[in-house]
């Protein structure tokens, strides 16, 4: 697969070394920022999760190119975790960039009420989609010598109620909790960790949760910018988080969702007049 984009990137990630978690289609926002990166620069290497979705990565990872490292990762193994950085380490000797674009709550736990979770559901959705950041983060630091940015991806749910999302939410708002701690932690080091709140992005895993066809119908009504947003408008953005140009930003939540999040209430289209 050929990237189509024709925008010439600046070379703001030249020499630059990073670490991709989440890729498993070229449809995963994971995918458009490895793009993004790689074509400003950065060598990246990447993980997958199982056999099932090697050979995805395997024919994405090859179009950077002959001899990208893959390592197997379940992030919630940390023995997995710590071979991968071990790998990384012998392959790359640092680490400037790492992407955390990984979340997971069983089927079950994201139709019906949030009341109905389970104790189980609950421990695996943080477990995921929130520990494993900080997982990462603790593996990827000592290789960070040079100073660095971990990157990871939230969801407006974290901050608001949206229907169906349930414990995802609450697991999301974990995860920019985490990022604020991992912000302060690794600050002296010159290690910036920031999210990217994104829009819905019809991938993999967003059409496991019940009702996201009628998320994407609802964004373009509703957002000042009438449309739902590009994954290219993702890899920009964390092209920018990743480089100097965000070189002050940290600990920071960035929505990258066409404005839905500012609206307090629908335009009055959307509203039935009163009787």
């Amino acid at each position: 697969m050929e990237n189509t984009n024709t925008t010439t990137t600046p070379r703001l990630l030249e020499g630059k070394l990073g670490l991709v978690f989440g890729v498993a289609s070229q449809r995963s926002i994971a995918w458009a920022i490895a793009q993004a990166w790689a074509e400003a620069g950065a060598r990246l290497a990447f993980t997958y999760q199982g056999e099932r979705l090697r050979e995805n990565v395997e024919e994405l990872a090859a179009t950077f190119g002959k001899d990208v490292p893959l390592y197997p990762c379940d992030v919630t193994r940390d023995s997995d975790l710590a071979a991968v950085f071990a790998n990384v380490a012998k392959d790359f000797g640092k680490l400037h960039l790492l992407l955390h674009s990984v979340a997971f709550a069983p089927k079950e736990a994201l139709e019906g009420q949030f009341l109905d979770t389970s104790r189980e559901a609950f421990r695996i959705a943080h477990d995921v989609s929130a520990y494993s950041l900080l997982a990462c983060a603790r593996g990827a630091a000592p290789l960070m010598t040079e100073g660095g940015s971990i990157l990871t991806l939230s969801y407006y749910g974290a901050e608001k109620v949206v229907p169906h999302y349930n414990v995802m939410g609450v697991a999301k708002a974990s995860l920019e909790a985490t990022v604020r701690y991992l912000a302060y932690d690794l600050g002296p080091k010159q290690v910036r960790v920031n999210a990217i709140s994104a829009g819905p992005v019809n991938t993999l895993a967003a059409r496991g949760i019940s009702g996201f066809t009628n998320m994407l119908r609802l964004y373009p009504k509703i957002s000042p910018m009438q449309r739902n947003i590009r994954t290219s408008e993702l890899g920009g953005t964390a092209l920018f988080l990743a480089s100097d140009w965000g070189g002050g930003i940290t600990g920071e939540v960035l929505h990258v969702d066409c404005g839905y999040h500012a609206m307090g209430m629908p335009p009055s289209s959307l509203l039935k007049p009163d009787a």
